[in-house]
């Protein structure tokens, strides 16, 4: 389960918060989409739960284990692909993958088989020897699943990852997406396309301004032929 309990984040030099008071809970075994208009908080959101930021206001806590407190131990579960590409470019794919499972220390048998399979279903085999400078914005995004999904993370953070991938990786993606939320783990998914969010989340939270505006189970915007799309307009032109 993924607690967020009143994250409240100011960046330094504003003294606007970016993140005001959020509380929400993710349970595991949900695709849970992450919505907000440009500047409303979700990537500081996101790098608060990786880790990558600091935070003066409330607690994060992953399976019981929390990110301020335990911040390793909080990482050692989280498997992250962000919106921008972060890749050692001198790197082959290959090297690329084994460094990050080195992180995670991943045993070699298991990392062998799972780069091995990750690397077919994304038709990425032939290409984890070159170097990543010579790849393009698809495969450079299929590289940072591969290595993210490699270690077998407990929660599945995704920052607008469909971005550059092609029609068959994208479908892919999102079998993989319902696959690992079978098997009880969590998908937290960012996104702007809502038409996707509608199609494969089982819960949304719309934020705006740093702000929590409403949590919503899908099931029940389709059994009350709600529009995800509709009510997002309207509450994000809401918040004042």
């Amino acid at each position: 389960m993924l607690e967020i309990t009143n994250l409240s984040k100011t960046y330094r030099g504003n003294g606007k918060k970016a993140i005001d008071d959020l509380t929400m809970t993710v349970a595991n075994g949900e695709i849970f989409g992450f919505l907000g208009p440009n500047g409303a908080g979700k990537s500081t959101t996101i790098k608060c739960i990786t880790g990558i930021l600091d935070f003066e206001e409330g607690d994060i806590v992953i399976n019981g284990t929390n990110v301020k407190s335990n911040p390793v131990a909080a990482k050692q579960k989280i498997g992250y692909v962000a919106d921008e590409h972060f890749l050692y470019e001198g790197l082959t794919g290959r090297q690329y993958v084994n460094f990050i499972l080195d992180i995670f220390d991943v045993p070699q048998e298991i990392r062998d088989r799972n780069v091995r399979e990750y690397a077919e279903l994304f038709e990425m085999g032939e290409h984890l020897d070159q170097s990543i400078s010579s790849y393009s914005h698809g495969m450079k995004q299929k590289i940072s699943l591969i290595a993210t999904l490699s270690h077998d993370p407990e929660i599945f953070i995704l920052d607008e990852p469909m971005t550059g991938l092609d029609p068959q990786a994208t479908f892919k993606l999102k079998q993989l997406m319902h696959k690992l939320a079978d098997e009880g783990k969590i998908v937290f998914f960012s996104s702007h396309v809502l038409e996707v969010v509608e199609k494969l989340c089982t819960k949304v939270a719309i934020i705006d301004k740093g702000r929590l505006i409403k949590v919503c189970e899908m099931s029940d915007l389709k059994e009350n032929e709600n529009d995800l799309e509709e009510i997002f307009l309207k509450l994000t032109s809401e918040v004042v």
